[in-house]
């Protein structure tokens, strides 16, 4: 008899301990700071930022139902590929922005446990995605100018649906586990973070237990995603500079050139951001430089993208003339 009560109160020990545990996630909160320190400025960002993201969503949304409607364009590889990564810097913009924007006009900056762990796994999801993305279609060029009469079969549509799956796998994949390491980590009552999203190194901040595996992963993460996605385009760059300046006409190489300038133009701002916040040092003095930069790539590029392609691209801006002129 004794043993049985013993065993039922350690019994009900565990679960009561199992109940606190529970009840702690769900009463885990964040609050977002964002730009708050800067009350004068609520109005005006939020007004920019709508700007932007209006922009983002039309420029990406746009771009897709423009290479769908055009027969030629939704043949071609490239903008296969252009077309999932306006897709990707839609989804990713939608993630972080309207809680931006939210948090900029009201004075209730919370966010749930579940909600701020979700826009972690789809901001990271996207990222990792569309950094492959760009070094996919980094091969693509190469392909487009080793070999321009055989492109379209050399890059098949099976090829580029491989390699369109296999970005958006990796970028679960590396989200999945990064967050699995995330809830791993214990958190209590209402925790502020000092950004205006989820970000990894923010939520780590406000963790109550040790956070060292978590930021090894992430930093491991990061570090291979980042280096191999920039040898693939820099291979591939380096081989079409090669190709390059081999061809005998000066028209040929403009030509080609130009081909790849959007394309470029388009890795250096990614990538050079990215790499910036490589090199911003984590101290207390450093996180509103971190913000600005996070806002560049997070807010920014997703509205640059589209521009870029459909500024210097002569068959998006044909595909458009030919639209609008069948409206008016």
């Amino acid at each position: 008899m004794a043993s049985d009560h013993a065993s039922s109160f350690f019994l009900a020990q565990d679960i009561r301990t199992i109940s606190d545990q529970e009840n702690q996630t769900t009463l885990v909160t964040f609050i977002l700071l964002g730009f708050s320190e800067y009350p004068d400025l609520q109005v005006p960002l939020f007004l920019l930022f709508l700007t932007i993201y209006s922009v983002t969503v039309l420029g990406n949304l746009g771009m897709i139902a423009i290479i769908r409607v055009n027969t030629k364009l939704r043949n071609t590889p490239m903008y296969f590929f252009l077309a999932h990564l306006s897709f990707v810097d839609f989804c990713y913009s939608t993630v972080v922005t309207p809680k931006l924007l939210e948090n900029l006009i009201l004075e209730d900056r919370t966010i749930s446990f579940a909600g701020c762990i979700m826009q972690f796994f789809f901001a990271c999801t996207f990222v990792v995605t569309e950094t492959y993305m760009l070094a996919v279609m980094a091969y693509d060029r190469f392909v487009a100018v080793r070999n321009p009469l055989h492109y379209t079969v050399a890059m098949s549509p099976k090829l580029c649906s491989f390699l369109v799956g296999a970005s958006y796998s990796w970028g679960l994949i590396c989200s999945t586990t990064l967050t699995y390491f995330l809830l791993r980590l214990s958190f209590q009552g209402v925790n502020i973070l000092n950004n205006f999203v989820c970000e990894h190194a923010a939520i780590v901040a406000v963790s109550h237990s040790d956070p060292y595996i978590s930021q090894e992963i992430i930093s491991v993460s990061a570090t291979f995603n980042e280096i191999s996605s920039l040898v693939i385009i820099l291979m591939s760059y380096i081989f079409i500079f090669i190709t390059v300046m081999k061809m005998p006409s000066t028209g040929g190489r403009r030509k080609a050139f130009s081909t790849c300038a959007s394309h470029l133009t388009a890795i250096i701002i990614f990538h050079g951001t990215i790499l910036f916040l490589y090199c911003v040092p984590n101290t207390k003095s450093s996180w509103l430089m971190v913000k600005v930069a996070s806002v560049f790539y997070t807010v920014f590029i997703p509205m640059l993208n589209p521009l870029i392609y459909s500024l210097r691209n002569k068959d998006v801006k044909e595909t458009v003339r030919k639209l609008i002129s069948k409206n008016i």
